[in-house]
């Protein structure tokens, strides 16, 4: 009998899910090399591998048996995923497409490297990004361009805005996942999309504002507020929002900055001026790659440029990379903390992660530790090792949702990811 490998869940699961990954009828303590890929949108390819030995009965489960070495090693059940590197440089892995699976092929080869020898087994695995139910409503609605995602069942829903990063478009991935647990979730684009401006010299915050407004009158989505949730300069945008907009209860803000950077922020007649940035400062990585850690002044100096946080009735969460090297997120998360406790106002929870650095994404993306910045204009390094970085995706995931249900007041469970 040929070897199989067996995967639970089967044919499927959700990006955000754990696999259980296992080969059956080896060879009594037959060394193995494991390899995993998966193509991006772009054609890239994403691959790790790692090297097992079979337990005397000839099975191999990678929840119990630890990696020899490889793209990782030790006991990783999940390494094959996390542990993935793009056959490109400065690559980011990401999803445009909900609507479609990553598809990732797994392979079994006899014996170690350098030279693993023959195929023994192969199995197709693919990772979802919509649960079941979920529905996938695009808006076009005044000025907004957006993707509302709902939950199965007649709601109404507790409503969440979700808010990436420089680059702009329009990224779902995170609000489809995010709307399998509960939450009406709307992935909102503010520039680079459709329509909208292609570059970001300025923002007016009352285009987010009729963002707010529309998720708040949608009959599917309960009141009386609704969450934020924003990633890098999506977490800069949400602390403005916070500060000048009405209707938000509750702020995820994921490594982002409390200065306004490279754009000033516009709310009918107040603006935010952008922190100077100081291009001396930029440093290079032995790799000869650009850090840029420290060009922003801080803008406890550049006071124009710190967004006003204390007007915020607003709970939030801030979840810190304490390596991210985009920009010094754990300083702006303490400021705030500190402003908002100056004006009396409600202690935020602030939840660092150690070796963890800018792209904290969903649960099992790999981790993007230097890839090109739009700003700069060239790649930067992001900060980051990638066994920590994963064990902090695993647990913000989680810590988000906890929070949101909490603060939104909704009945569902999170659904907990795991390494």
């Amino acid at each position: 009998m040929a070897p199989t490998v067996i995967l639970q869940p089967a044919g499927r699961s959700l990006c955000d899910e754990p696999l259980r990954i296992a080969v059956r009828r080896l060879a009594p303590e037959q060394p193995v090399t494991l390899r995993a890929a998966l193509r991006d949108e772009k054609g890239a390819l994403f691959r790790a591998h790692a090297r097992y030995r079979a337990d005397a009965a000839g099975r191999l489960d990678l929840e119990r048996a630890p990696a020899l070495g490889g793209s990782f090693a030790g006991l990783e059940p999940m390494g094959l995923l996390w542990a993935m590197q793009p056959d490109r440089p400065f690559w980011r892995l990401m999803k445009w497409d909900v609507q479609t699976p990553f598809v990732v092929e797994l392979e079994v080869l006899d014996g170690h490297e350098p030279e693993p020898g023959t195929l023994l087994a192969r199995a197709v695995h693919e990772r979802h990004f919509l649960s079941p139910g979920v529905r996938r409503v695009p808006v076009r609605e005044g000025r907004v361009r957006a993707t509302l995602f709902l939950p199965p069942g007649p709601g109404p829903f507790p409503g969440i805005v979700d808010l990436f990063g420089l680059g702009g478009g329009l990224l779902e991935y995170r609000a489809s996942l995010l709307a399998g647990k509960g939450f009406a979730v709307m992935a909102l684009a503010y520039y680079n999309y459709d329509d909208l401006p292609k570059d970001i010299d300025v923002i007016h915050l009352e285009y987010f504002e009729e963002a707010v407004n529309y998720l708040l009158s949608h009959p599917q989505v309960k009141g009386p507020g609704i969450g934020l949730l924003g990633t890098s300069k999506g977490g800069e945008l949400g602390l403005a929002m916070a500060s000048f907009l009405k209707g938000i209860t509750a702020a995820v803000i994921i490594n982002g900055s409390v200065a306004a950077v490279g754009a000033t922020i516009y709310y009918k007649e107040e603006s935010v001026l952008p922190v100077t940035i100081m291009r001396n400062r930029v440093k290079m990585t032995k790799d000869g790659i650009k850090d840029v850690v420290d060009v922003l002044k801080s803008p406890l100096e550049d006071r124009k440029s710190f967004i006003p946080v204390e007007r915020s009735d607003t709970t939030f969460l801030f979840l810190v990379g304490q390596d991210d090297h985009n920009w010094k997120s754990e300083f702006y998360a303490n400021e705030v903390s500190k402003r908002l406790q100056a004006h009396g106002k409600k202690k935020p929870q602030i939840i660092c992660y150690p070796e963890t650095g800018h792209y904290i994404e969903v649960p099992y993306f790999p981790l993007c530790k230097a890839a090109l910045h739009n700003l700069v204009g060239a790649p930067i390094v992001y900060g980051g090792e990638p066994r920590a970085h994963a064990m902090a995706q695993v647990d913000a995931w989680k810590q988000l949702q906890i929070f949101f249900h909490k603060h939104l007041g909704s009945k569902v469970g999170t659904i907990p990811a795991k390494l």
